[in-house]
């Protein structure tokens, strides 16, 4: 090599310390990874490289390179890698199981995110931190055993994760699956609550792979998780952050979603209706990821929409579009895209990622924490029609403690589903309880964007964690001790 040649891009590596790099894994969802790619991207844009794996062909939907090649220049400033979570000797990479997330989360375990480990240190990569999601327990026993910090992503509320704390460590004396949904549920730090509004998850089958994968999540974080890292904001939940970091160290790092971003996703079409209605006039409606309606609920929420006389943009998703096809013709013709001279009748879409941003009404949703969060970012009241999972408990939290909404009985009626849009959007006398929750849902709105903004609650938290990682040697003890919740709400 002569003096005007660069040495080898090995050997230049090899010179220099080892960039701090952590490890993101979940679970084959949509709404699992949906946050985790958010949390993602803000820690890279902080200085740490970053990669991000889960189980390949599941049906997700976000771009990547599946050779784990891409954004190695870019790490550091917000670029992600990706690589998949193969089954390593369990499973051929193309075996049809890892497009089922049931047999995802059954049969991998610790020997694929261990053996990731061991690539990503092979190719000088070494994982200084594991940050998975829950529902995948397997990742932070891998990291535990290769004595790589962890820290849990918890994408459901901290009133959740709060209650599911308590019950499977038996903290707290909780109602009977047979004692009715009006039983009292008495759990210190938490506002009123009641059987029907507990998560599903309490009382499934002990069998129900997602409730086995949950026990060993709760049961095990004191030992595999050093933080917990949660999507939420210190003024949305801080009693309960409070009283859960009695028994974990809990970081508050949400709301996780683009916020800068206002992209509808639906093409230019969806793009330029949207526009043309009026401020605060459409009625935004998505039951998230995983919901499926039957056909009589969608036609129902059909006639329901088109009965307000207000402009709807309704998500339907691929695997549900065939019932589109099926419903009575009044139902058909409630939801045929158009709009009108006054910009009335409704337009349904298959992705609206930032629609809230836009025109915003009032959402009608299934109340999964992810829309939760975007809801109350976004100043936008919600009408909620809860299914399973933590839905009847964050219902009950955007009804009561947040004051922006209003439940949609199940099973869903057209009737109901008018009166409950037009409790929000003010008609028929209901004025008053309108602007109420609209004048809440502005001051939701203010306090979340204050947390994520520079200095605020969440960014700090981040910041924080940012500032663990990269503090090389730090022992487990002593990162616990930086987060104590006085410095983090300095």
């Amino acid at each position: 090599m002569t003096s005007q040649e660069a040495p080898p891009r090995a050997v230049l590596s090899a010179s220099l310390p080892p960039q701090p790099h952590v490890l993101l894994v979940s679970a084959p969802l949509q709404g699992h990874v949906n946050p985790l790619l958010v949390l993602g991207r803000r820690l890279a844009s902080r200085g740490l490289l970053v990669t991000i794996t889960t189980a390949p062909d599941a049906g997700l939907k976000f771009d990547h390179n599946p050779h784990g090649a891409a954004a190695d220049d870019g790490a550091g400033r917000g670029a992600l890698r990706f690589e998949h979570l193969r089954g390593e000797g369990l499973w051929a990479p193309n075996d049809p199981r890892y497009r089922v997330a049931d047999d995802v989360v059954r049969h991998l375990d610790d020997a694929a995110p261990a053996a990731l480990i061991r690539r990503q240190a092979g190719a000088g990569r070494l994982v200084t931190c594991v940050v998975a999601n829950a529902f995948a327990p397997w990742a932070l026993r891998a990291a535990a055993a290769a004595s790589v910090p962890g820290a849990m992503l918890w994408t459901q509320s901290c009133t959740v994760l709060l209650l599911y704390y308590h019950y499977f460590h038996s903290l707290a004396a909780f109602p009977s699956e047979d004692a009715g949904p009006d039983a009292p549920v008495d759990v210190p730090c938490l506002p009123a609550l009641t059987a029907g509004d507990l998560p599903v998850l309490i009382h499934a089958p002990e069998d129900f792979v997602w409730r086995q994968a949950l026990l060993s999540d709760i049961r095990s974080l004191r030992e595999t998780a050093s933080w917990v890292l949660v999507n939420t904001f210190d003024e949305l939940e801080h009693t309960a952050i409070e009283a859960l970091r009695a028994h974990l160290t809990v970081l508050p790092v949400g709301p996780l979603f683009e916020t800068e971003k206002n992209d509808i996703g639906s093409g230019d079409e969806c793009t330029a209706w949207l526009e043309a209605q009026a401020p605060r006039s459409v009625v935004f409606v998505a039951f998230g990821s995983l919901v499926k309606l039957s056909r009589d609920e969608m036609a129902e929420v059909a006639v329901g929409l088109a009965s307000t006389g207000r402009p709807f943009l309704w998500v339907v998703r691929d695997d549900c579009r065939d019932d589109l096809l099926l419903l009575p013709a009044d139902a058909a013709a409630a939801i045929a895209t158009g709009g009108g001279d006054r910009g009335q009748g409704g337009a349904v879409v298959r992705a609206a990622a930032r629609a809230l941003a836009r025109r915003r009404g009032c959402f009608v949703t299934h109340g999964g924490w992810n829309s939760t969060t975007e809801a109350l970012a976004a100043g936008v009241p919600v009408v909620v029609y809860t299914v399973w999972s933590d839905q009847p408990t964050n219902a009950a939290f955007l009804v009561g403690a947040c004051g922006v909404g209003v439940r949609l009985p199940t099973p869903a009626t057209r009737g109901a589903l008018r009166q409950c849009v037009e409790a929000i959007m003010r008609r028929q006398g209901a004025v008053e309880e309108g602007e109420e929750m609209r004048a809440r849902a502005e001051e939701w709105k203010t306090k979340a964007s204050a947390a994520v903004a520079g200095g605020g609650s969440s960014d700090r938290a981040i910041r924080d964690f940012v500032g663990a990682v990269l503090s090389d040697g730090a022992d487990k003890r002593s990162a616990c001790n930086c987060f104590c919740p006085r410095v983090v709400q300095k």
